[in-house]
């Protein structure tokens, strides 16, 4: 359930990047966006779904204007009304850009035309294109709501705590090759056991706590470099 949820989401955040973020940057997202697909069962299936029949041909003489026929508008693209297909043209168009077949700066140009700017063509037509459909997407799969933001945040603690807890084997024999008065070597391995109890116990609390102490230790000792550093960088993720 929690790999599906991933999936869904890596999907959902690029086309967030689509939406907010350059036109420089949009062929590789788009490409990106169309991967995600690939990866994901259930998006898979979506998509499967609603191009199942549709005639694109049909779809780009319906809702792309030639210059002949948008008169003095300069936005000659338009969307479907219904969901479904909204998916399905976004998706062929996405197809389109990432063969090649049809270039995305000729088609920001024909079709959304904002005085020969590629940005602001760009970003009329994430607004009036991407982002209907990835909010579409987005309601297809409600459990990539609040709960599904709850069990991906849930499953990068964990990994966070199985990196630290690897990480901690390293630190304790860096420390223990230093020369130590017995008094420093008796505190460290206290500290350590500690460390090691709190992250099996998963008592991230404890184990912050216990990381305030070790900081002063490594201070007072003079340990401080590059080693800990790493070290304490994998426990600000926890």
């Amino acid at each position: 359930m929690e790999e599906k949820i991933e999936k869904i989401e890596r999907f959902l955040a690029v086309c967030e990047e689509l939406v907010t973020g350059s036109y420089l940057a949009a062929e590789v997202k788009i490409s990106d966006a169309l991967k995600e697909i690939a990866a994901s069962r259930e998006l898979r299936h979506l998509f499967a779904a609603v191009t199942d029949g549709y005639d694109y041909p049909a779809a780009k003489r319906a809702f792309l204007r030639t210059p002949a026929e948008r008169g003095a508008g300069r936005i000659a693209a338009y969307l479907p009304a219904a969901r479904q297909d909204i998916l399905a043209y976004v998706f062929c168009l996405f197809v389109e850009f990432d063969a090649g077949t049809m270039h995305l700066n000729d088609f920001l140009l024909r079709y959304f035309y904002i005085d020969g700017s590629y940005t602001a063509s760009y970003s009329v037509f994430a607004e009036r294109m991407i982002k209907p459909f990835r909010d579409i997407v987005k309601e297809c799969f409600p459990e990539c709501g609040k709960r599904g933001q709850l069990a991906l945040k849930r499953r990068q603690k964990e990994d966070a705590l199985a990196k630290f807890a690897a990480a901690l084997p390293a630190e304790r024999n860096r420390i223990a090759g230093r020369e130590l008065r017995e008094e420093e070597r008796a505190n460290a391995e206290v500290l350590f056991g500690e460390l090691s109890a709190a992250t099996g116990r998963r008592d991230i609390d404890e184990v912050r706590a216990l990381l305030a102490g070790y900081l002063y230790f490594l201070r007072y000792i003079g340990g401080e470099c590059a080693e800990s550093a790493a070290f304490f960088a994998l426990a600000e993720k926890l």
